[in-house]
């Protein structure tokens, strides 16, 4: 083998991936480990799987792990890999969001790269520190807003970059569910307990779940800045300590007006997740429960469909899709896109190169958009609407 070929070889080799959180019992960590298997660029070798050690260690049995490398704690987990010739490259965090920040600080500082679930942190604080610790570090930070990661999404964002909607005036987002219709979180529901408790959440309950999902996918496909916003945030379940509902208004930058609706109590929705823009010369409109079509309408024209491997979706899709249109791909594929984008810098940083400018994923700064988002519904409401700069 020559030289080359060893380093060619060394660059490419899967990523050594560690996971906190995601234990027996968990959705989203078995939802991580799916799209980082889908294009397999990573192998799972550790894991801090729960914050019980037994329970740990009975997780990471059950996914084939060595049991010296299933840790009673991430802070442990960090020390020891990092010290290992054969340590994990990066970690995964899929834990509640009051973990997020200690967990990421630690992998960041021991030169550990972060794929790490939304939101950021449970507090603008923490995330401002998270920001500053990402920031000194050598080591990348990728969020996990997996929406972004779907083909028709991607064409989107080039369909407003190629001026294609002209001067942009109105985004329009939403995404209701109803699964919390009901106080499912006194029933001991995990997913529910965590979601709706502040000491684990933060302050937002649907506006930091759901919320910041559509938040961020309206500014990631728009490629507007939030400058203010007015929220009305209200709790509609009895007992409930956090919101289950929101409507807010947006003024980004330039004049471009926008709505903002998120719901976990409107019955007859599941994740209904739709984001509508308006410019002067066309309009688009994609929804998640149809993720492989995107509307696009010019002014004074029939409604075109642009679908998913056809012939009208351009490069920005076409990299992130994996089999012929008419073959349906959803929610997993487009998580495994943003494990694929976070694979791609790993394997550049590997290298000492710099990554394709096409490789494309959510940051730290999208993570504090999106906190900030939430403290400012949250600020704007108890000012009963009252607008609140970000």
């Amino acid at each position: 083998m020559t030289i080359e070929a060893s380093k060619s070889d060394a660059v490419s080799a899967k990523i050594r991936l560690g996971m906190v959180g995601g234990g027996q019992g968990a959705f989203i960590g078995a939802v991580h480990r799916m799209a980082a298997r889908l294009d397999d660029h990573y192998d799972l070798v550790a894991g801090a799987l729960s914050s019980t050690p037994d329970k740990s260690k009975v997780s990471g049995a059950a996914l084939g792990l060595d049991p010296d490398r299933c840790y009673g704690s991430f802070a442990e987990m960090a020390e020891k890999e990092a010290a290992r010739p054969d340590g994990i490259e990066a970690v995964s965090i899929v834990t509640p969001n009051h973990v997020h920040f200690a967990a990421a600080k630690a992998f960041l500082e021991r030169g550990i790269h972060v794929i790490c679930d939304k939101p950021l942190t449970s507090n603008l604080d923490d995330a401002h520190r998270l920001k500053e610790v990402a920031d000194n570090s050598k080591s990348l930070f990728i969020l996990t807003h997996n929406y972004t990661g779907y083909p028709m999404v991607r064409h989107a964002r080039e369909l407003v970059q190629t001026g294609a909607l002209g001067d942009l005036r109105l985004v329009q987002m939403e995404y209701p569910q109803d699964w919390l219709a009901e106080p499912v979180e006194q029933t001991g529901a995990k997913q529910a307990v965590w979601r709706t408790d502040p000491a684990q959440s933060g302050v937002g309950g649907s506006t930091g779940d759901i919320g910041t999902h559509a938040y961020n996918l309206g500014s990631f496909i728009s490629g507007l800045e939030l400058e203010e916003l007015a929220a009305d945030v209200h709790t509609f379940v009895e007992g409930r300590r956090l919101d289950d509902n929101a409507h807010v208004m947006m003024r980004f930058k330039g004049g471009v007006k926008g709505l903002l609706w998120c719901s976990q109590v409107a019955i007859g929705n599941e994740n209904g997740l739709k984001v509508r823009i308006y410019g002067t010369k066309a309009g688009i409109e994609w929804t998640q429960a149809d993720p492989n079509y995107l509307w696009f309408t010019k002014l004074g024209e029939p409604k075109q469909l642009i679908t998913r491997g056809g012939a009208g979706a351009g490069s920005a899709a076409s990299r992130v899709t994996r089999i012929p249109g008419g073959h349906p791909e959803g929610y997993l594929e487009a998580f495994a896109t943003i494990y694929s984008e976070a694979a791609a810098a790993i394997q550049a940083a590997r290298s000492g190169v710099t990554v394709d400018p096409a490789v494309v994923y959510p940051t730290v700064d999208d993570g504090v958009k999106g906190v900030a988002f939430v403290t400012a519904c949250i600020e704007s409401s108890r000012k009963n609407g009252a607008w609140v700069k970000l």
